[in-house]
């Protein structure tokens, strides 16, 4: 019988078992797609994901986050908006004898807003397939991943196996903002050997992310009729004036990123943008108010609070000697992650040559694993840099991903599906049903 350390009997069986059932999966990612699974409405999508589990016969553990439970936590990152609702999902194999290694397999369900509907070619929640790839939101981020790993699991029992060693199947949100639902599960006690994300990576390990601050600059002054502009405070032109003196502070920071051991080899690695502004009331007044939210990078290894610090010494600077803004000071309000970076150790080792066995099987013994640097972040650092969990990334090639006309490749996803159940069963080992 194959077990943790040769399961390859059966990995044939499994390929095909994926085969068999990629229709069926195909069908399913739609379905999960048409949910609108926007932040603080991810409801439904839980929902969907918690009957999945069930009518599977996992344990499932469905539960409504408090933050009181988070806020103490390390990579905790604050919430503005109606939180009352946000659950996480997880489902859990326990196996009926235990000969091989735990592992936590983590896919989120939130998806970034769309935006105008008419600028997509397709609507963004009416998934369409055309030249083999699936058109939608959240195709690519990062449903599909989540949903090869669930049929992944699903093809070794169909095989007539099933892992050796206890699996945690885990459906959070917040990873676009906070990461917060990543971080419950590991307060609420999940842990297993080693965790991978599905994340779209057309199947490329991340071998090391950045980090990430969110912050809203808030900007208030005094409202006037626009035909004495001069006696009144426009907040929006000075919210422009303050993030020209934050791209100042972004090129020092990439300035000192190109001496960094880890990202001195990728370009602009920390990025700022100003993402959302919201100001004023109306055309003929001249706007008193201005709120613009913002998103900085860090290299790993930077403390989010220094960082912070820095920010704010920038802003404080740049409203020193302004004519509107060293009467008015801006306040920064921070708003959403407070993330660091992360790179993956030496004890990810393991599991990595796990997974390169895994992608031999699937696309050859030539086949080589690759690694990059993202510019980005992933919820994989709570599990590596706070509780000793190794954790990577690897999924589906996806384009267009927080961007109009976004997209699956769907080819990719039955690869990532095959690599992902080989590699369970490589890692966890299997026992006969």
């Amino acid at each position: 019988m194959p077990n943790a350390k040769d399961p390859s009997p059966a990995i044939a069986d499994i390929r095909e078992a994926v085969a068999a059932r990629f229709d069926a999966q195909t069908a399913f990612l739609a379905d999960f797609v048409r949910i609108p699974s926007l932040r603080f409405a991810e409801g439904p999508a839980q929902d969907f994901i918690a009957d999945a589990l069930r009518a599977r016969g996992y344990e499932v553990d469905d539960w409504t986050l408090d933050l009181s439970d988070l806020e103490a936590l390390p990579g905790f990152g604050p919430i503005e908006g109606d939180f009352s609702r946000a659950r996480s999902v997880v489902g859990t194999h326990r196996p009926a004898s235990v000969s091989g290694r735990s592992l936590i397999l983590q896919g989120h369900l939130d998806v970034v807003p769309e935006g105008p509907h008419e600028m997509w070619t397709h609507p963004p929640f009416d998934p369409v397939v055309k030249d083999g790839w699936m058109y939608g939101r959240g195709a690519g981020d990062m449903k599909s991943g989540t949903v090869a790993a669930l049929f992944a699991l699903d093809a070794i029992r169909a095989a007539g196996y099933e892992p050796a060693a206890r699996v945690h199947f885990q459906s959070v949100i917040e990873e676009e903002s906070t990461g917060l639902g990543a971080l419950s599960t590991l307060q609420r006690g999940y842990r297993a050997d080693l965790a991978v994300i599905p994340e779209p990576s057309d199947l490329t390990i991340n071998r090391a992310q950045i980090g990430v601050l969110w912050f809203k600059l808030r900007v208030r002054g005094k409202p006037v009729h626009v035909a004495k502009a001069g006696e009144g405070s426009n907040a929006i032109l000075a919210a422009t004036d303050l993030i020209r003196a934050l791209k100042g502070l972004e090129k020092d920071w990439n300035d000192r990123a190109a001496e960094d051991e880890v990202y001195k080899d990728v370009r602009h690695p920390l990025n700022l943008n100003a993402g959302k502004i919201r100001g004023g009331d109306w055309a003929s007044s001249v706007p008193a108010w201005c709120d613009v939210d913002c998103r900085m990078g860090l290299l790993p290894g930077w403390s989010p609070d220094d960082c912070k610090g820095r920010i704010e010494a920038c802003i404080s600077a740049a409203a020193r000697d302004h004519p509107f803004l060293s009467n008015n000071p801006p306040e920064v309000v921070w708003n959403g992650f407070q993330a660091e970076g992360y790179v993956l150790g030496e004890d990810a080792e393991p599991g990595l040559k796990e997974m390169e066995a895994a992608l031999h099987a699937v696309k050859g013994a030539r086949a080589k694993l690759r690694q990059n640097k993202m510019t980005a972040l992933t919820d994989t650092r709570f599990y590596g840099l706070y509780y000793d969990i190794p954790a990577f990334c690897i999924g589906p090639r996806a384009e267009n991903i927080h961007g109009f006309d976004e997209r699956v490749d769907l080819a990719s996803v039955r690869d990532v599906t095959e690599v992902l159940a080989v590699f369970i069963a490589r890692w966890c080992g299997l026992n006969k049903l």
